[in-house]
């Protein structure tokens, strides 16, 4: 019996532990990460809102023939003076990547390619404020790691309350 709460208790400690860390590396990756604004791709507006949340769909992920990209991997992309991604290339590794570039990962499923960022969640009432977005605004590590922040308008300003 001892031993059975032993075991229980060490399990509750890791998966605190756990969580612990990764909320730790997030707010990490919040705080020193690159800004990045990567553009929102046309999609159907009824498919958009969702309740209390945006549907997005990046134009960096847009591949002509799916079949011919790792179904894992990295974009590589380069930033522009105002800091919105420009795609390079789909790769399997982290490596190479020259010095002004710049790479988030990626996954595939079914048809489409993934960043990881593609639900925006906001407060409900708000939906018509975040309809004017263009651009999803992204903290990137080094890593290929990222964490979506926030909506930006055509001026590249953050849509804010």
């Amino acid at each position: 019996m001892k031993f059975k709460r032993l075991i229980i208790g060490i399990s509750v400690i890791v998966v605190f532990v756990s969580v612990g860390f990764s909320v730790v590396s997030r707010e990490m990756l919040l705080k020193k990460g690159k800004t990045v604004l990567f553009e929102l791709a046309p999609a159907d507006p009824r498919s958009i809102m969702q309740g209390d949340y945006m549907t997005l769909n990046y134009r960096i992920t847009r591949v002509e023939k799916r079949d011919k990209i790792p179904s894992r991997g990295y974009i590589v992309f380069k930033t522009d003076s105002f800091n919105v991604a420009r795609s390079i290339r789909f790769q399997k590794n982290k490596e190479p990547v020259n010095e002004d570039e710049m790479m988030i990962r990626y996954f595939c499923h079914n048809r489409d390619v993934s960043i990881g960022s593609e639900s925006f969640f906001f407060q409900e009432g708000d939906a018509g404020m975040y309809s004017r977005a263009r651009y999803g605004g992204i903290k990137v590590a080094k890593s290929g790691e990222s964490i979506l922040f926030g909506l930006f308008d055509e001026n590249r300003n953050e849509i804010r309350k």
